[in-house]
């Protein structure tokens, strides 16, 4: 049974869609043994305590500084023994030491089709505003491997999704979660528990 972990900052959408798919039988083999994020006011970790999973805020503002922080979610990360960690919407950077650690057990969902619109400063909103700005025809969601850059480790999976006319970027971002990240990540997870990949 493969114990996953997910970090989160936010409303965790794609955190429900990975206890759905559990539920469902789209992800087998796996279980989330905690739901970690560092913001206390994150509807993640509702939605964790709702299925019974441990849910954990730790927030780099709880301590003096980042290295303390960092030593402090390495420390908590590994007190469940997990076998795979899942950035799902985590807006805070892995420390080098976990990185390193848990090496090809890292795993991020980003809202674009890398290598476009991604890396520093790229988050949430501002890719979805980005791909309208450019005015492309075809976007998408990826999961990779998370490696020292950002955005930068080996692809696992990729769904475009196609930009329609008259899309805001609120209205884009709602069709990538529901036809990419909502997809992806689940099988993703499922591959990986499975020996797939």
């Amino acid at each position: 049974m493969l114990r996953i972990g997910v970090l989160v900052s936010g409303g965790g959408t794609n955190l429900q869609a990975i206890f759905d798919a559990i539920e469902n039988g789209r992800i087998t083999n796996a279980e989330v043994a905690v739901v970690i994020s560092n913001n206390a006011g994150a509807y993640a970790l509702e939605r964790a305590k709702n299925h019974g999973v441990e849910a954990v805020c730790l927030s780099p503002k709880q301590f003096e500084t980042r290295d303390a922080f960092n030593e402090a979610l390495l420390e908590k990360i590994d007190s469940y023994g997990l076998d795979l960690i899942v950035l799902a919407g985590y807006l805070v950077t892995i420390p080098p030491a976990m990185i390193a650690k848990y090496r090809g057990r890292i795993i991020n969902i980003h809202p674009s089709l890398i290598p476009s619109f991604c890396g520093v400063g790229y988050y949430g909103l501002k890719v979805h505003e980005a791909a309208l700005a450019r005015g492309v025809k075809i976007t998408g969601a990826t999961v990779h491997f998370v490696d020292e850059g950002m955005d930068s480790g080996p692809i696992i999976l990729q769904k475009a999704v196609e930009v329609l006319p008259g899309d805001t970027p609120k209205v884009l971002q709602q069709r990538v979660m529901e036809q990419a990240e909502w997809v992806i990540l689940p099988q993703a997870i499922d591959m990986i528990a499975n020996g797939e990949i």
